[in-house]
């Protein structure tokens, strides 16, 4: 009986070791996202501003070519297509590097 005693014993104190080692495991990890939050929320907030600022410029050429169209009935030219088109590609990119980086 004293062997069963000693295995359950030995059992008991193998699983608090893992759930030891889990735990510090853990603390490690917010340790270390604690340790990252001041730059991530500051690449963040860098990131935000730039696509608000991408946001607002995509906003004002297009009221621009709406009144432009309006006057002058003419179509829009090329290059501002392309700069639109270019305009919505930055901000998918944006949004899917958001993304990337909210689920690392």
């Amino acid at each position: 009986m004293s062997s069963a005693d000693s295995l359950l014993r030995a059992t008991l104190n193998r699983l608090a070791a893992r759930l030891g080692h889990g735990l510090a495991d853990a603390a490690a990890g917010l340790a270390v996202l604690a340790k990252d939050a001041p730059e991530r929320f500051s690449k963040e907030w860098d990131l935000f501003q730039q696509e608000v600022i991408a946001e607002a410029d995509r906003l004002e050429q297009e009221s621009g070519e709406v009144s432009e169209t309006k006057a002058t009935s003419s179509p829009v030219s090329n290059q501002e297509q392309a700069q639109d088109q270019i305009d919505r590609l930055r901000a998918k990119v944006a949004d899917l590097n958001r993304q990337v980086e909210i689920n690392q």
